[in-house]
């Protein structure tokens, strides 16, 4: 029974082959936490500097990250991750 429990070299190639398959996964799946939406940031003219006063951290669209200095997102741009406190767009609207 106990020769049952051995693993095969057939088993042992196919676990090191799933394994080495997993890394690009696994690589990728660290940078799928950061995310830019490029179409609505172009059609929105959006940049990571302001305009005079009008930034995105007094913007009314933005929410803010975990601190007031991160990286936040925006409501007018779904799916982005990586909107400057200090970026400007065309749908700038100020906090009343």
């Amino acid at each position: 029974m106990e020769d049952n429990m051995k693993p095969t070299r057939r088993q042992f190639l196919k676990m090191g082959g799933a394994a080495i398959a997993m890394v690009p996964v696994l690589a990728m799946s660290s940078n799928a936490f950061a995310a830019t939406n490029a179409q609505m940031r172009a059609t929105l003219k959006y940049q990571d500097k302001p305009v005079g006063d009008q930034d995105c951290s007094n913007c009314i669209q933005f929410v803010p990250g975990k601190k007031a200095s991160d990286m936040g997102g925006c409501k007018i741009i779904p799916g982005d991750t990586e909107i400057s406190p200090k970026g400007h767009c065309v749908a700038w609207a100020k906090i009343p």
